[in-house]
């Protein structure tokens, strides 16, 4: 996942706000993520899954963890709320750890690209809403700060050049979260091939036209009764 409470922190070399990419146990029993630390560099699973609809357009799902969490004394939170206040409501989308999603974020995300912002390691994960890529890939300079959360001792000094980030806008917070437990009654309808649902724990997903779609629309109904039921 992403984020965090790094508020309004005007230095480029300060950490701020940015992905939560760490594995906890609540996260092991929720949804997770893959963003550890790998062995091999060579990740290329998902390359197959780049989006395959005809259109430019293409439609990702990127992890954030909308509660507090401390990671090296600093809260690693970030909402779509934390988003939206954001100054011209864009941030970094840094802190990414896993070669997998690093692949997808340094070649296959163009400015344009929609994204679902989805809550992760938390008591209800789902979807919140869309942002947009407004930056494409470029070095991560936040793996090379040790005073930094997802510090990555590994790497020469001064070199981010292994991870990277993309800049994201805020587009829209859904009128209500689509839970993955919902998203989930629906593994064997539209959302079938959906990564989230087949490898939920990789924090950079790709996802198809029509799963943003339909996703979409599932927003803009009113939440199953299931879901009236827990509030």
């Amino acid at each position: 996942t992403k984020r965090q409470a790094y508020q309004n922190v005007p230095s480029s070399s300060s950490p701020r706000k940015r992905p939560v990419r760490n594995l906890t146990p609540r996260e092991l029993q929720n949804d997770g993520d893959e963003d550890k630390l790998p062995a091999t560099e060579h990740s290329h699973s998902l390359a197959s899954h780049t989006i395959s609809d005809t259109s430019s357009q293409r439609y990702w799902l990127l992890k954030a963890e909308p509660e507090s969490r401390l990671v090296k004394g600093i809260d690693v939170k970030f909402s779509i709320d934390d988003l939206a206040a954001m100054p011209n409501q864009i941030s970094p989308w840094e802190g990414v750890r896993n070669y997998e999603a690093r692949n997808i974020m340094r070649d296959q995300m163009k400015k344009g690209d929609l994204a679902l912002f989805y809550h992760s390691n938390c008591k209800t994960p789902g979807i919140a809403g869309v942002m947009e890529i407004v930056k494409e890939g470029y070095p991560d300079h936040t793996a090379c700060d040790p005073n930094h959360p997802y510090f990555d001792a590994r790497i020469k000094a001064k070199d981010p050049a292994r991870w990277f980030m993309v800049d994201v806008k805020f587009v829209k917070k859904f009128s209500r979260l689509v839970s993955l437990k919902e998203l989930q009654t629906h593994r064997a309808g539209l959302l079938e091939g959906m990564t989230l649902l087949n490898r939920g724990r990789l924090s950079v997903q790709p996802v198809s036209c029509k799963e943003f779609e339909f996703i979409s629309q599932l927003a803009n109904q009113p939440p199953p009764a299931t879901e009236k039921s827990r509030k």
